[in-house]
């Protein structure tokens, strides 16, 4: 019983819509109606700001973080990953926002630093040099995503954590499928370097 509160639980944290709350609270607007529709970072960053986007990253990569903190309490690497999928599929299929979410990018990496720090650590490493060198947040994403798996192996975390790494990082890319079909006709919008 207490797994199946963890997994409920983990979902329910996965589903606080941080990013909308924060285009809520800082300009106002509801993001769904703004930009790409998504409710995700890189969508609050265009259209509320570079500091509305950092919050909603933070907010996202903390919903992984405290989810694997909690989950540790209750049990051993089967359990963590099984709330691992839960806060993702909360994130991306939030029950408060009609099953509509985001593209759990920032949750994920909350998600791998809690179970093991230098292998989130890394990942975002990877996001910011992609980003910074493509100016493509998609792309970043989806590198970042496609590092974990490999560094899961790399350092040797138990197969549970690999399994989750994996799924989750096609999960990812599925969600991407858009932005992977506007970057092929480069319609993909880079980021802008602007902070205000």
């Amino acid at each position: 019983m207490s797994v199946f509160l963890v997994i409920i639980a983990s979902y329910l944290i996965g589903s606080i819509p941080v990013s909308y709350l924060v285009a809520r609270l800082w300009k106002g607007i509801d993001i769904r109606n703004y930009g790409s529709g998504n409710v995700g970072m890189t969508n609050v960053w265009r259209n509320a700001g570079p500091v509305a986007g950092v919050l909603a990253w933070a907010g996202d990569l903390g919903k992984g973080v405290l989810t694997i903190l909690l989950a540790k309490h209750f049990g051993g690497p089967e359990v963590v990953a099984a709330a691992g999928i839960a806060v993702l599929a909360g994130h991306s299929w939030p029950v408060f926002l009609g099953f509509k979410g985001g593209k759990m990018v920032a949750t994920f990496v909350g998600v791998i630093a809690a179970i093991a720090l230098p292998v989130g650590l890394i990942a975002a490493v990877v996001w910011l040099a992609v980003v910074g060198l493509s100016g493509y947040v998609s792309v970043g994403s989806i590198a970042a995503v496609l590092s974990i798996p490999l560094l899961i192996w790399a350092f040797h975390l138990e197969w549970p954590y690999l399994v989750l790494g994996i799924l989750v990082a096609a999960l990812v890319i599925y969600k991407h499928k858009p932005n992977i079909k506007r970057l092929a006709g480069g319609a993909e919008p880079k980021i802008k370097r602007k902070f205000w």
